[in-house]
């Protein structure tokens, strides 16, 4: 079997939900990572640090390579951990950035850095709005730390809809990944050309759609989904039974083992095929110790072995077009087998309390949702008396999240405001803004998804909210907390009265 044209791709979702305190806007200490201050610093310092110098060890346990496994796989981080990593840990945000420049080099100038939707929101729950800026931030993001467009983008538990999939690609996404079990059917078009532009140009074939799941989606080729609008973008469905080993099955307890079992899925066919996984990217040193120097054993041995080509969905995608399209299983993702119930009912996807129920997750959601909706028509009345436009202002609003300088403050209220501001008119702006910051953050996926609504992560979530509701009550002086609190109260706990 020829191996020049056998591919392999490892995947990272590299995530935490946000931290800091929504009034101070720092994290506080948080005594379960003991013994470090918060759950961002211990998970830093053994996983993502470790993974920019990851140790290949001889049989004899002596050091004889040190490799940044993010020049050789393909990631992506949270923005919000970006910034949390910028600020403490420079020297790891650096070696990111710079592996996406030498990923670039390695792969025919595709970098292996993809964006994210910005805050982590389950994004076929979000309404049109939410999704745009989702996307809109999460590309102004990226551009900004990594100086240049986002190829593809990663979607919060990869949850996917036509609608989600159309925003990306009408923001210039070209390809996102998903889990196996969220392909519906696939069919061969027209052209079977390798050719780009023949490709590209290709009508979808009358051939009857075949149904597939997760055993049987070929997963060693991209896809194309063709969308209503006319657009289209390339999916590529991951290895579910490999990603679940590394996660759950020991995989990464000897790197050879790892490279022997994602480069033992390819056939004896010549055509290109690509063994690619995604999961969490703390597995590699937080969920499993020493995962990342097993990554980074498979990833050497796999190139020392000459066992396949190391690329990343950039490059594959360009070398080796989709010569078939795909349809999605609508609102699906890849934690929830119920589709993405588990971000909105009792649907007994949890982490495994015995005996506890998840009842709280739709009147959370409920509740938020009343909130969003009470706080819009106030957002574009008062902000329409100062912004030429609310809503564009607020997609914009990601220049000043991320440079909170007075001269970046001032050059985006000189673009969106109606006219010059007093200093007072400026403070409402800002709060308008940051009302919606919150109303975003809000929605941030890890609220829902554990098993309590006492729990870290909700409480997160309801913190936000609470800040949405004090610039609101700013700004406006309506008082949204009683009726959220009343509804709010519909939300059962398992632990308190």
């Amino acid at each position: 079997m020829s191996r020049s044209n056998k591919y392999v791709c490892i995947h990272g979702h590299f995530y935490q939900p946000p931290r800091e305190n929504a009034w101070l806007e720092t994290v506080e200490q948080q005594e379960t990572a003991h013994p470090f201050h918060d759950w961002n610093a211990r998970i830093n310092h053994e996983c993502y640090a470790p993974n920019a110098a990851a140790r290949i060890l001889d049989s004899e346990g002596w050091i004889v390579k040190i490799r940044n496994n993010y020049n050789r796989i393909s990631w992506n981080f949270g923005p919000t951990l970006l910034s949390w990593l910028e600020e403490r840990d420079a020297d790891a945000y650096f070696m990111l950035i710079r592996a996406d420049k030498r990923s670039q080099e390695l792969f025919g100038g595709h970098g292996s850095a993809l964006a994210q939707v910005h805050s982590h929101l389950i994004m076929p729950l979000c309404n049109a709005r939410d999704k745009v800026v989702q996307v809109n931030w999460g590309i102004r993001d990226f551009e900004r730390r990594f100086g240049r467009s986002p190829e593809g983008m990663w979607l919060a538990e990869t949850a996917v809809n036509t609608e989600t999939l159309e925003v990306l690609a009408s923001h210039g996404i070209k390809y996102t990944i998903l889990a196996p079990r969220q392909a519906k059917a696939v069919r061969r078009m027209v052209s079977s050309s390798t050719d780009t532009k023949d490709a590209e140009s290709a009508n979808p074939s009358q051939l009857p759609w075949n149904n597939v799941d997760a055993d049987t989606i070929d997963t060693r080729q991209s896809y194309w989904c063709l969308l209503p609008s006319g657009r289209r973008i390339a999916l590529f469905f991951y290895h579910g039974r490999i990603a679940q080993e590394v996660a759950f099955n020991g995989l990464l307890n000897s790197g050879k083992s790892f490279s022997q079992r994602i480069t033992g899925i390819f056939d004896e066919d010549d055509q290109a095929q690509l063994a690619h996984i995604a999961t969490d990217g703390e597995s590699y040193g937080h969920h499993h110790r020493y995962g990342e120097m097993a990554l980074a054993d498979c990833l050497n041995y796999v190139e020392d072995k000459s066992l396949a080509t190391l690329t990343n969905y950039g490059q594959f995608l360009e070398l080796h077009p989709p010569v078939f399209e795909a349809q999605i299983h609508e609102n699906s993702s890849w934690s929830c087998v119920h589709g993405i119930e588990r971000w909105r009912s009792d649907c007994a996807c949890n982490s495994g309390k015995p005996g506890w129920h998840q009842r709280w997750r739709k009147p959370l959601r409920d509740t938020l949702d009343w909130l969003r909706d009470q706080i819009a028509p106030i957002f574009e009345l008062e902000g329409a008396r100062l912004l030429k436009d609310p809503w564009a202002a607020r997609n914009d609003y990601i220049e000043v999240m991320l440079d909170r300088s007075d001269a970046s403050v001032e050059a985006f209220l000189n673009k969106h405001a109606r006219r010059k501001l007093s200093h007072l008119e400026k403070v409402v702006v800002l709060r308008l803004l940051e009302s919606q910051r919150f109303a975003v953050l809000m929605y941030t996926s890890c609220g829902w998804f554990f098993d309590e609504i006492s729990g870290i992560e909700t409480n997160q979530i309801l913190q936000y909210a609470l800040r949405t509701m004090d610039y609101t009550l700013d700004v406006s002086g309506q008082d949204l907390y009683p009726e959220f609190t009343r509804r709010l109260a519909a939300a059962p706990s398992n632990v308190l009265p």
